[in-house]
């Protein structure tokens, strides 16, 4: 039987505040295989993990992220009174407990994630993503060993190979967009292809109906202890 992976998305989003470092621990803890952050530049060139270009939606705080201080975003309130982490932190917490997908938001992450990654010795323990391709292909002129997933929400025929072409392992796409086409289409190029974010366990089921190679969810505890009852884990 098929066995896909499990991503828990931004640690566990809908369970725990996201992408913080309660939230990968709960991932980990739950037995993912992977789990998923986003990193952004502060002011002062400071890598964080953070979804949004602000902090107002994840923090008591408010304003863009580049144009504040890793202090000041370090003094907000993520949730229950975590902290902001630093990508450093993210991946001394995942190390090599459990691979990373690290999506690469804003300017000028690119070289600073990589230089993270690199300096800690975990290159494989994180997969780089990205909508952008642009900078999955700086990912690959910096270090062309180093894994890249392209983050395509509703592929065409085209973007798959295209993204086969850029040097991707792994596609992700929206899970409502899903198709068996675009999993046959991955799967022959030889990729991994991710269903991204079903949180109702009908909705994982039928992705993994599809034969898809992971499933991403804000809900990984529904997703995991299906796996169990299945026999997948």
């Amino acid at each position: 039987m098929h066995t896909p992976y499990a991503v828990g998305h931004r640690g566990a989003a809908a369970v725990l505040p996201e992408n913080t470092v309660r939230g990968f621990e709960y991932a980990i803890g739950l037995g993912c295989d992977y789990t998923e952050c986003d990193v952004h530049l502060t002011r002062d060139s400071r890598l964080i993990v953070m979804h949004d270009t602000t902090v107002d939606r994840t923090t008591n705080g408010s304003g863009a992220i580049g144009d504040m201080t890793f202090d000041e975003i370090r003094a907000l309130d993520a949730g229950d009174g975590l902290q902001v982490p630093t990508f450093v932190e993210v991946l001394s917490t995942t190390s090599t407990r459990i691979r990373l997908l690290c999506e690469l938001k804003g300017e000028g992450v690119v070289e600073a994630a990589v230089g993270a990654v690199t300096q800690l010795g975990l290159p494989a323990q994180v997969v780089f993503t990205s909508f952008n391709m642009g900078r999955l292909k700086r990912v690959k002129e910096i270090d062309d060993t180093l894994e890249i997933g392209a983050i395509l929400p509703n592929p065409s025929d085209d973007d798959i190979p295209m993204a086969h072409d850029l040097g991707a392992t792994a596609i992700g796409v929206q899970y409502k967009n899903m198709s068996i086409r675009r999993v046959e289409q991955a799967l022959d190029l030889g990729m991994h292809i991710r269903a991204w974010n079903p949180d109702e366990l009908d909705e994982m089921k039928a992705m993994i109906g599809l034969g898809v190679s992971g499933v991403s969810s804000n809900r990984p505890d529904i997703l995991v202890e299906h796996l169990r009852a299945e026999g997948m884990r």
